[in-house]
């Protein structure tokens, strides 16, 4: 049979990969539908010969989901910020990056999105989108390049929030840790409850007793997201030196921009949410030359996060855009480092 055949009835390989393309071009159009959907909590949702059916999209509507506080100048409240920007970018930037897990969250999250939602339409609220959504997929893909080389390997992710980065990189093989301070943990365990090979571990990052949770048999690779602008520059360095010593071939990946672009950072994001119990400290312009210093054993390598995986060569993103994102990477060095152990 042909591959189109598979539009009828899905076969083999070509009707999983013809599955897999249906529910990902449907996704948006299943979306726009369920607004105008005013179901009763005891409703039944048939979904009619829609290839295998978008599981995601269809999660709230089996069940009445509840709504999960999130309190104003909390850490928690900094989870919620790269949540929406990731959404924001899957509607703004579809070709480029897609989280239907983060569309999915924020209506089980009880927070005052107006402000958000308001911001959204401004270009440089946007551009910052795009920017999440970079920063992902470039960790994203230093997450599966390590795990060809180590299909049993700890997958880590430090200062998750309710980041699905983890599954999404799931060979079927590897072991997930999610790690983040106790009272995100637990809001994680009520939306994103671990599956299969998957632990969240509560802890602080700085009390390196979450060491020994972690099963390197078959090496480890670390990523970080948005978390070390947090920490103070001799904390990084402490937690580097000991990660370094207790795993091995293992490789550490994080994004990191310089002391100018860190101040914007302080003075626009930490702002804009009302967050004073936060502060962003570590900066880092020359990631070998500075990190490297470290250790003589860590081997560190960088680029840029905007255009050092992806060339924005899509339609969505503007010149101006594209224009910006080489400003971010050569300018305010934005970018991916990482360290081999």
């Amino acid at each position: 049979m042909s591959f189109f055949e598979n539009t009828r009835k899905p076969v083999g390989l070509g009707g999983k990969l013809m599955v897999a393309m249906m529910n990902l071009g449907h996704s948006p159009v299943a979306r726009w539908g369920l607004r105008f959907l005013r179901l009763a909590p005891n409703a039944e949702v048939l979904d009619c010969g829609c290839a295998g059916g978008n599981h995601d999209i269809f999660y709230s509507l089996r069940k009445k989901p509840m709504k999960y506080k999130i309190e104003k100048n909390t850490v928690q409240e900094t989870l919620i910020l790269p949540l929406y920007s990731r959404k924001l970018c899957t509607e703004l930037y579809p070709n480029l990056y897609r989280d239907e897990t983060a569309v999915r969250l924020l209506d089980q999250i009880d927070y005052d999105f107006s402000e958000a939602e308001k911001n959204s339409r401004s270009l440089m609220q946007r551009f910052g989108a795009l920017e999440v959504a970079m920063r992902q997929s470039d960790l994203a893909f230093e997450v599966r390049d390590y795990l060809k080389g180590h299909p049993n390997a700890a997958v880590v992710n430090l200062g998750c929030g309710l980041d699905n980065t983890g599954r999404t990189c799931d060979n079927g093989r590897c072991k997930i840790y999610n790690l983040d301070f106790p009272d995100v943990i637990a809001l994680r365990q009520q939306l994103l409850p671990a599956g299969d090979r998957e632990q969240n571990i509560p802890c602080d990052l700085k009390d390196t007793a979450w060491f020994g949770k972690i099963d390197a048999s078959g090496g480890a690779v670390f990523f970080a997201s948005g978390v070390f602008y947090y920490f103070l520059t001799q904390q990084v360095r402490e937690l580097v030196r000991e990660m370094a010593d207790a795993f091995p071939g293992g490789v550490l990946v994080f994004d990191a921009a310089n002391r100018t672009a860190v101040k914007m950072i302080a003075k626009t994001w930490l702002k804009t949410a009302k967050i004073k119990d936060v502060g962003a400290y570590f900066a880092v312009s020359d990631a070998a030359k500075e990190i490297g210093a470290w250790n003589s054993r860590l081997q560190v390598t960088s680029r840029g996060y905007m255009l050092g995986y992806n060339d924005l060569r899509d339609p969505s993103v503007s010149g101006f855009f594209r224009f910006l994102a080489r400003v971010g990477d050569n300018g305010m060095k934005m970018q991916i480092v990482k360290i081999r152990f």
